[in-house]
């Protein structure tokens, strides 16, 4: 059987902490539980909607993978939840496990909205289990694995009905141009590549020599002028300076022994980083752990930014997918100091069982 899609990237669908920070803005945190339990759809026909992220005019940005079509799409909603397209036509390529796979995290800093872009279908499956190979036939984008920044006014996100990025588009981006779109009503935005991360490095295995690793960015925060990114197919954390656009490897995470083995899956766990947050020049992360998923073994890890140092924060989480820290906001006795809410994808393993969690 080959390596699951979330040995590549986090589930499709996942919901980002980023949303619930809109709670916290109305609520306290003995709140928040009966906020979230009151929960009511605003929307639905989204394609793979994988990250959001509240604008400074209150408004939530919801980017969506797509159907593998290229038709990678950034959303508004409004308060009201009301939809519109901010910005169509985004990469979107079917992976190396047959999923569809474009926009992920996003991340807004004043009006530079950052997007990080995945593997698409720059990889295929390769010959044995856990093994991928490039795509013989290229991949359909020049900019999966990437990160793009867009600007806009607030004028566009009040009144826009949508941008379409083109192939063109997309190409002038892989270039280092500055692309310049215009909607239906004479607004405008740009759109620009803040870095373009290797499709694949080698990565042998013993079962095939010419395997690779695909790059696969998933979630991104901006912290002053230094972006931090994880990525769940390498399992680490890039650092990216924008000024410079030049980026480089944070923090490695290493495999750790499969509890499961030798009755299901390999002898290692992969990380797969997820979720990211910062709070006093610390960064938090959660580790999903790849395939089968056991119970108990995902994590959150606490990354000083400046060195790279990584402690294990939280333990004993199952498929924990994103974190966010709480500062300043009341806290029950039995929780002295800060407090984080972890969101998981599943409350037991192997395999997702139970239902999700928001802890």
């Amino acid at each position: 059987m080959n390596k699951p899609n979330i040995n590549k990237k986090p589930w499709p669908g996942a919901v980002s902490l980023w949303a619930i920070a809109a709670l916290m803005s109305c609520f306290g945190l003995a709140q928040l539980a009966q906020a979230v339990g009151e929960c009511t759809e605003i929307a639905s026909g989204l394609h793979l909607p994988l990250g959001t992220t509240l604008t400074n005019q209150g408004n939530l940005l919801v980017s969506e993978s797509g159907t593998g079509a290229m038709d990678g799409r950034i959303s508004i909603f409004d308060p009201s939840g009301n939809r519109r397209t901010l910005l169509d036509g985004l990469p979107s390529g079917i992976n190396d496990v047959g999923d569809p796979s474009g926009p992920a995290g996003i991340a807004m800093s004043g009006r530079h909205l950052y997007v990080a872009i995945g593997t698409g279908d720059v990889g295929r499956a390769g010959p044995c289990p856990g093994s991928d190979r490039p795509n013989p036939n290229g991949p359909s984008s020049p900019i999966f694995s990437s990160v793009l920044v867009i600007q806009f006014s607030s004028k566009v996100e009040a009144t826009t009905t949508g941008f379409t990025l083109t192939m063109d588009d997309q190409q002038a981006l892989a270039n280092g141009q500055t692309v310049t779109l215009s909607d239906s009503g004479g607004n405008t935005i740009t759109i620009r590549m803040i870095v373009d991360f290797p499709n694949y490095i080698a990565f042998p295995l013993p079962c095939f020599p010419d395997n690779v690793q695909l790059s696969n960015p998933y979630h991104l925060v901006a912290v002053e002028d230094t972006l931090y990114v994880t990525d769940g197919g390498r399992n680490l954390v890039w650092q990216v300076d924008l000024p410079t656009q030049s980026f480089a490897e944070l923090v490695n995470f290493p495999n750790i022994p499969n509890p499961l083995f030798p009755n299901l899956g390999g002898p290692f766990l992969q990380a797969v980083p997820t979720g990211i947050s910062a709070f006093d020049d610390q960064l938090f992360v959660t580790l999903f752990r790849g395939f089968p998923f056991p119970t108990g073994v995902s994590t959150v890890e606490q990354i000083d930014r400046f060195t790279g140092s990584d402690t294990t924060l939280i333990s004993g989480r199952t498929s924990a997918i994103d974190v966010l820290p709480i500062a300043g906001r009341p806290r029950p006795p039995a929780l002295p100091g800060r407090n984080y809410l972890v969101l998981q994808f599943a409350s037991e393993g192997p395999f997702f069982m139970g239902p999700g969690l928001l802890l």
